[in-house]
């Protein structure tokens, strides 16, 4: 940055404008009475109130001139910590100032650009920053309503000793901050059904299915000698091993009914945001449990859309696909969509594991499609709203939603209604004791899935 560096004869009048634009009360009060006393001297013929007059005028211009020939090199940055934030969390920005140049700075003024939303605009006033010098300072950030902010651009006002004038200089950095929706911490529950083997609630599958299927490889220092494959040994004449059983992460979709005609009401306690809530929470769990885990919404979208078949894990490689998952969640909004048909369309492509659903109220059309969902997954819960205490106007109707329940749990689901101001970790609970109460047999096919 560099205030006061003209690129043409055109920029340099046009920033000379500018810089007279930034004269300030005091400049400006100085000017005008140098004026009046020039006028007033020159008609009552007084030389000492003329070079009082021409003092005061003078001043403030030679104070824009310096100001605006002034080259300062200064560099800015901005760092986010941290970039993702949970909403109602803080966030911390920090602002940095490093003087490049070869000449001290007068008094500046630091002021960064921010959402109304996070907060007030964050004012810093610098002192002298002496030539290679540095300043840092920060400021934090809150909103209670998630999304995507952007932060900038960061500006510096220079002045003058004397305060006659104010230029203002603009960075074009601009960040990002990206205030995702609160989670819960669920308590690692189990239904009934849900196989043992790798972790909770996952599978085993073998790479050996028999002597035909060996994948042998070569021995490595420590290996078991009971898995040498002779074989194999004597067909290459080095030492062989079999390999080691590979586990299967179990699968776990998330589906959010983001229908607009489904909710009610706006806001962050709103029924819809408890549902945005509920699906960033029950996403963060499974992966902490190890399952692969996607999102899904009621327009077939899925989040990741690529990797395998779709799926997001646990590992290092797929941080950025969890992270994606939280980006949509904390920027998805109502769909003009009527139905669920299009999620179906998705789940119809194979078997989907755990199908974990935050929906809305339901019609009758919509819980046949839901029921036909149950059908094309392993383990299935569904939390349906129970608009009767979500709505704001006292005159609508309260929706009944135990038919709905019953059907969704006659074709499987483990459905449970959710009323206002009802904690996530409760019903996690209850859809474990509920499917533990419903007498399901240990090792069902239905729920090969598992839940934890």
């Amino acid at each position: 940055m560099e205030p006061g560096a003209t690129a043409s004869d055109t920029e340099d009048r046009g920033g000379l404008r500018a810089a007279l634009g930034g004269l300030t009360t005091r400049g400006r009060s100085f000017f005008a009475a140098g004026i009046a006393a020039a006028v007033c001297a020159y008609v009552l013929g007084q030389a000492d109130l003329l070079r009082v007059g021409m003092l005061l005028a003078v001043l403030p211009l030679v104070c824009v001139g310096v100001l605006y020939r002034t080259r300062y090199r200064v560099a800015g940055s901005r760092r986010l910590s941290p970039s993702r934030v949970p909403a109602g969390s803080e966030a911390r920005v920090h602002l940095r100032m490093d003087n490049v140049s070869r000449l001290p700075t007068g008094l500046l003024m630091l002021q960064d650009h921010v959402p109304y939303v996070l907060g007030p605009r964050p004012r810093f006033v610098l002192d002298r920053v002496e030539a290679g010098g540095r300043r840092e300072v920060s400021y934090r950030v809150r909103s209670d309503l998630r999304g995507r902010y952007p932060l900038g651009p960061l500006q510096l006002r220079l002045s003058d000793p004397f305060g006659m004038c104010e230029l203002t200089r603009s960075f074009s950095a601009h960040d990002t901050l990206t205030v995702i929706p609160r989670t819960e911490p669920l308590p690692p529950v189990r239904l009934a059904g849900a196989t043992a083997g790798y972790g909770d609630g996952r599978q085993r599958s073998l790479s050996l299915a028999g002597e035909d299927d060996v994948i042998p490889r070569g021995y490595r220092h420590g290996d078991d000698l009971r898995r040498v494959h002779w074989r194999s040994t004597a067909r290459y004449g080095e030492l062989m091993v079999r390999r080691e059983e590979q586990p299967q992460r179990a699968r776990c979709t998330v589906l959010l009914d983001t229908r607009r005609l489904a909710y009610q009401g706006a806001g962050p306690d709103s029924a819809f945001e408890w549902a945005v809530s509920g699906a960033a929470s029950a996403l963060a769990h499974m992966l902490e449990r190890g399952f692969s885990v996607r999102l899904l919404t009621d327009t077939g979208s899925s989040v990741p859309d690529q990797g395998a078949d779709g799926f997001a894990g646990s590992s290092q490689e797929s941080a950025d696909a969890a992270g994606l998952m939280m980006d949509t969640l904390a920027v998805v909004d109502h769909s003009d969509g009527a139905g669920l048909s299009r999620a179906y369309d998705v789940l119809r492509g194979g078997s989907e594991g755990l199908l974990v659903a935050f929906l809305g109220d339901l019609d009758e059309e919509q819980t046949a499609v839901a029921c036909r969902m149950r059908q094309r997954s392993g383990a299935a819960v569904a939390f349906v709203l129970d608009s009767s205490g979500w709505f704001q106007d006292d005159d609508e109707p309260p929706a009944r939603v135990s038919d709905r329940l019953r059907q969704l749990r006659e074709s499987g689901w483990n459905a449970l209604a959710v009323p206002a101001g009802v904690a996530l970790p409760d019903l996690w609970q209850q859809a474990a004791q509920q499917r533990t109460d419903s007498g399901v047999s240990e090792g069902s096919a239905g729920f090969s899935g598992g839940w934890s």
